[in-house]
């Protein structure tokens, strides 16, 4: 059984701040109460009988995150934790079951679970289980966008660029780099301007820094 919440009682979805929550129990009726309870605050929700079906929905790239239960019909929680590892999909797990134990919970929380919820639980701790979990989601995709964002403007520069760019990362002066590069220092000057625009660098310290995290190792990517 699939549930969906309703646009209407999400005004995330209105400001283009849509969040998601999974659940997956074989329990219908903890899947409709919680679906309920989710819908509260404004999620997305939607929930799922079987990992498998789980796995199989097509997941938008929002803060999300997993409420999963620890014992599935013909299958193990924590198995499927290690599947979801596996297949490169980085959502928070809360975890609820009405079997835990201290080793369960530990292999689980190992394992980057953000909570795990003895069943019954308050619907104000699942509350906070699930904000805590996307935030930390929310805060992975701005990560990932931000990187994607800095690789899109590394790529955007011409060869002559990166070469220049590379050669203001160890420090050198535009002189320097002139003489390095057999170029006119105007010429020099030019370039490095339209790396740094392109690059979004305020100044040389934030250009090097952007670097960085690009893993541009100014010892290796410096022209010979």
């Amino acid at each position: 059984m699939t549930a969906w919440s309703s646009p209407a009682l999400n005004p995330g979805a209105r400001e283009g701040k849509e969040r998601m929550a999974y659940v997956v129990d074989d329990d219908e009726s903890v899947r409709l109460a919680l679906d309920g309870l989710l819908r509260s605050i404004g999620l997305r929700v939607v929930t799922f009988e079987s990992a498998q079906e789980f796995m199989a929905y097509d997941k938008p790239e929002v803060p999300s995150c997993l409420i999963l239960d620890v014992r599935l019909r013909g299958e193990s929680g924590l198995a499927f934790q290690e599947q979801v590892a596996r297949s490169g999909l980085h959502m928070p797990i809360v975890f609820m079951t009405g079997h835990g134990d201290i080793a369960m919970t530990v292999k689980a929380m190992k394992a980057g679970a953000v909570d795990f919820l003895p069943k019954p639980f308050r619907d104000q701790d699942m509350l906070d289980a699930v904000s805590n979990a996307l935030a930390r989601d929310g805060e992975r995709l701005a990560a990932e966008q931000s990187s994607a964002g800095l690789r899109a403007a590394y790529e955007s520069l011409t060869p002559r660029e990166r070469e220049v760019m590379a050669f203001v990362v160890t420090g050198l002066m535009n002189k320097q780099i002139a003489g390095e590069m057999n170029l006119s220092e105007v010429t020099v000057k030019i370039h490095r301007g339209q790396a740094m625009r392109k690059m979004g660098a305020r100044s040389v310290a934030d250009l090097v820094r952007k670097s960085e995290l690009l893993g541009l190792d100014a010892r290796q990517h410096k022209p010979n």
